[in-house]
Order: C-alpha cells, then sequence, then structure tokens
C-alpha cells in the first residue's frame, strides 16, 4: 500500500457486495459508499464503511448528473482513487463518473460493451465470436429481412437491463411489429435475436491488467429464461473438471472478454451450446459478479469469494501487483426457488454435503458441495423434485426490475 490509504467509492443502487466493502477495508482501504435513499437502512457492512452518502432515487433509477455533481462535492475534501460499481446498473454510472473526475479504470464507452446487448453482440462478432444472429430494431426493411434470414421463434431484448428482465418471445412475424408499436419511442432500445435451444453456462470470472486469472464454468440446470418466465427451481451446478466444455468455454470467455476491452475486475459471462450443432455461442457478460448467489456457488467449490478477490484487485497498489489465489476443484450445486412460506423450514434437508442456506423471506435456497460431481448432481436433481412438492411458488417475471 502507498503511504495514503487508497479511497474507495462503492456504487450500489441494490443491497449487494457487502464481502467487497469488508474486503477492502481489510485490505487497509478507505470506504464509501453511494446507495439509494430508499435502502440506507439495508444491511449494509457499517462497521467498515467510513461514511454512505444517499441519492435520491425514482424506481431505482438515479439522475446521473446528481450524482456526478454530488461526488463532485465530495471530492473536494476526499482524493478518490477508485470507483466500484457493485450492481449491474450502475456500470454507466461508475464509468461516467470515472470520466468526469478522471479516476483510473474502466470509462464510458468500454462500459458500453458491458452493459448494452446490441454493442456487445456485435463487438463480439466484429472479434470473431459466434453469436446467435441478432438485428437492431430501428428499421422494419432490416427487421423484415432478419425474419426472413432466421426463422423464428425470436426473442425481443431489453438492451440494458439484466437477467431475463424484460425479455419476450416471438412466435411469428405477424407479433412482432405490434409489440414494437406497443413499446412506442421505447422500442429503438431493444434488440431482436435468433432463439437458440439449448444448455446455458456461465463463466465467473477476474481478470488483472487484461488476462483472465480465475475463473470457474458451471451449467444452469434449466435455462434462467424459462425458470423466469415458466416457473421452476432455479439450478447451476460446476461442470465437469479438464472436461472439453470446460476448456471449450474457459477459451470462448477469454476471446469475450479480450474483444470486450476488459483490464481488470470481475465479470459474469453467459453461453450455450446449441443443441442443433453443438457449437458454442456468446450470449452476454457484464462488468461484475454474478447474482443469485453464484458468488456463494464458486466459493463452495474453489474457496475463492469473487467480491473479496475483485476488492484484492481494486486495492492493489502498485496497480498490477494482484496475485489471484490457487482455487480448490471441488464441485457444487446450487438451488434457489420462490417459496409459499414466508420462513420455509429446510431442517429435514440434512445431508452432509449442504454447505450453505438462504434466508430470505418468501425464498428457499442451498448449495451442496461434494468432491463427487455425480453426488452434487444427484442431490440437485432430488432437492429440486422435493423443493417442487414443499416450497415452490412462481410469480412471472416483471418487465423491469424491483428489487
Amino acid at each position: 500500500m502507498s503511504a495514503r490509504p487508497l479511497n474507495i467509492i462503492c456504487l450500489a443502487s441494490y443491497e449487494k457486495g457487502a464481502e467487497f466493502m469488508r474486503e477492502a477495508k481489510r485490505q487497509g482501504c478507505n470506504v464509501y459508499l453511494i446507495t439509494s435513499e430508499s435502502i440506507r437502512n439495508a444491511d449494509w457492512p457499517r462497521e467498515c464503511l467510513d461514511d454512505v452518502f444517499l441519492i435520491p432515487d425514482d424506481n431505482k433509477k438515479w439522475r446521473l448528473n446528481d450524482v456526478i455533481l454530488g461526488l463532485s462535492y465530495v471530492a473536494r475534501t476526499i482524493r478518490i482513487d477508485r470507483i466500484v460499481a457493485l450492481d449491474d446498473f450502475d456500470v454507466e454510472t461508475g464509468a461516467a463518473l470515472r470520466e468526469h473526475l478522471r479516476v483510473p479504470g474502466m470509462g464510458e464507452t468500454t462500459a458500453r460493451y458491458f452493459r448494452d446487448k446490441l454493442a456487445m453482440r456485435a463487438k463480439a462478432r466484429e472479434h470473431g465470436v459466434r453469436v446467435p444472429d441478432f438485428t437492431p430494431v430501428f428499421n422494419r426493411e432490416m427487421i423484415q429481412e432478419f425474419m426472413d434470414r432466421c426463422p423464428g421463434p425470436w426473442l425481443l431484448k431489453p438492451r440494458s437491463e439484466a437477467s431475463t428482465v424484460g425479455i419476450k418471445r416471438i412466435a411469428g412475424p405477424d407479433d412482432i411489429f405490434g409489440q414494437l408499436d406497443e413499446l412506442g419511442d421505447r422500442q429503438s432500445y431493444y434488440l431482436m435475436e435468433t432463439f437458440v435451444p439449448g444448455d446455458i453456462y456461465h463463466v465467473d470470472s477476474i481478470t488483472s491488467e487484461r488476462e483472465v486469472v480465475f475463473s470457474s464454468v458451471s451449467k444452469y440446470g434449466k435455462p434462467p429464461i424459462d425458470v423466469a418466465h415458466k416457473g421452476d427451481i432455479f439450478t447451476t451446478s460446476t461442470v465437469e473438471h479438464d472436461s472439453e466444455i470446460e476448456r471449450e468455454l474457459l477459451e470462448a470467455n477469454r476471446q469475450v472478454l479480450k474483444a470486450m476491452g476488459m483490464v481488470r475486475g470481475a465479470s459474469h459471462t453467459e453461453f450455450i451450446k446449441a443443441h442443433a450443432d453443438g457449437q458454442v455461442y456468446f450470449l452476454e457478460t457484464s462488468a461484475r459478479v454474478g447474482g443469485a448467489n453464484i458468488v456463494e456457488l464458486v466459493e463452495a467449490a474453489t474457496g475463492v469469494n469473487l467480491w473479496a478477490e475483485w476488492a484484492k484487485l481494486e486495492c492493489a497498489d502498485p496497480v498490477g501487483s494482484y496475485v489471484a489465489p490457487q482455487p480448490r476443484r471441488d464441485y457444487a450445486g446450487l438451488l434457489i426457488s420462490l417459496a409459499k412460506q414466508e420462513y420455509p423450514d429446510t431442517s429435514a434437508y440434512n445431508d452432509p454435503e449442504i454447505v450453505w442456506r438462504l434466508n430470505k423471506t418468501y425464498h428457499v435456497g442451498m448449495i451442496v458441495k461434494s468432491p463427487s460431481r455425480d453426488r452434487v448432481a444427484g442431490l440437485l436433481d432430488s432437492y429440486a423434485e422435493r423443493f417442487k412438492q414443499d416450497f415452490f411458488a412462481f410469480k412471472p417475471v416483471p418487465d423491469r426490475p424491483t428489487s
């Protein structure tokens, strides 16, 4: 560390990243949080925060100029060394703040590739990364050409939402223009993509000085879009170590992050292995850790906490001195579901492989860990069926995020 502790500004418009803030404090940094007034009383790690700055929020959306003016005022008395966006919706805000205050890190052009699904697809394709065929929806003639070239069904996707929020399936040509008319002036904020049936994977990584220094590859049980829109148990688990699919996805992930210009930070990148041709296609990436308790899944399998490693990376002084940990090679599986009970009782689930349980009202979830991938797969299958009987509830995904 330098003689002066680094001052790190954490942006969090949703409650997350507590372990990042704790680790940054353990690394000797001063840690400041910018968050929304509506979640000022959330369970933030206040013991390691040097100050908290609150932003008025309207439906969870910050006014960028307010944040710029507010942090510029803070900068009069605090020398800001790092600005870290802990949630997908904060990535562009963080980039704009770095540009304005000339703080090192990802700028606005690069941030666009990690937030805008149209930009990231176009960039990936420019660099030879295989993607499902897609089109912007600016021009009706281009849309018609796309539909003539690529038979349906298709997906209509918001360019800058997270997870599966706002995604709509389009069955045929008669449906698309009505959907676009409903969007009105917002339609240019969407893209249209060929629906590719297949198995969905995610690669969760740490990048330091343009080199991917840690990655963990996992496979979703059911595609997240089916879980969110049709209702099912969300599951994901570590893929077989040293398998062909692991090697293929590690290389694809490296190519994607290089194409997008990732210099340092955490990322969560999703791919699909198509049933039709067996090829791997890039779906999307993000400059943050994975949601839905994927951090806990990765830690169970590898011993590496992505929040903590990201904090160590940001706190490394001099820049580039970060050294990635040597991961374990266990297997882990995660299950999560909405629950019909406010406080689900999971005491009947008592296998020794259970290493984590979700503590959230009207939700149920757990992680199992084992040196055996078959044991993890067996427990996931068994527990998913039991969850359906004991707890399962379904609420359709909203058109926009609610929390």
